[in-house]
């Protein structure tokens, strides 16, 4: 008998705990962010879509196996290999490097296993579309624009909130020193050539 009404007691503490709370917030002074015009809060350790060096990427597709809803597509030339001297890679070209979005669960387990560490979770939490084929981003087309991760929609037009066009020009200062090696990622290199005509004549 004594359990049965401590059981009681103990039921209505803790939901006047949590009454107590939801009443706290209830009464207190409601903010709405208004975005796109103000800017949302990120934390430090959050994971939005991913930022992708393709001058580092080998192809190895450790991420794309590491991946457990397989929303990697990966396709190259030829073998990829990291050149020591530079530290981008060489061989075969990066002929796609893609993300289907519609799936992906930002779970990050694809940069964990990345020898290169050239996929990382980045800063960018919008990326709505019209079809689902508009949720593939094709980051080796990103590269040739020199760009290594993809924008919103309303994020290309002329005129931006100050906070976007910061947002938007610190991406593009951060992929501008790798541009040239990212365009020559997506083509076979000497080193590449070279392996191929070795490879053949063996």
């Amino acid at each position: 008998m004594r359990q049965y009404f401590r059981n009681i007691f103990d039921t209505v503490r803790t939901i006047a705990i949590g009454m107590g709370i939801t009443l706290k917030y209830c009464f207190a002074k409601t903010v709405t962010v208004q975005y796109p015009d103000m800017a949302p809060v990120i934390q430090p350790r959050f994971r939005g879509f991913h930022w992708f060096e393709a001058e580092k990427c080998i192809a190895c597709d450790q991420c794309a196996k590491a991946c457990p809803v397989d929303c990697i597509y990966i396709e190259k030339s030829g073998p990829r290999k990291i050149d020591k001297a530079t530290g981008v890679a060489v061989g075969g070209a990066l002929t796609r490097y893609a993300i289907d979005y519609a799936k992906c669960m930002f779970c990050a387990l694809c940069c964990e296993p990345c020898p290169t560490d050239c996929i990382h979770m980045g800063n960018n939490h919008d990326l709505s579309a019209y079809t689902r084929k508009d949720m593939i981003v094709e980051f080796t087309e990103l590269a040739r624009e020199g760009k290594q991760t993809p924008e919103p929609i309303w994020m290309q037009r002329d005129e931006l909130p100050e906070w976007a066009a910061r947002r938007k020009a610190e991406w593009m200062s951060r992929a501008a020193p790798a541009r040239e090696h990212m365009l020559k990622a997506l083509e076979p290199s000497d080193v590449g050539k070279k392996a191929e005509k070795e490879a053949a004549a063996t």
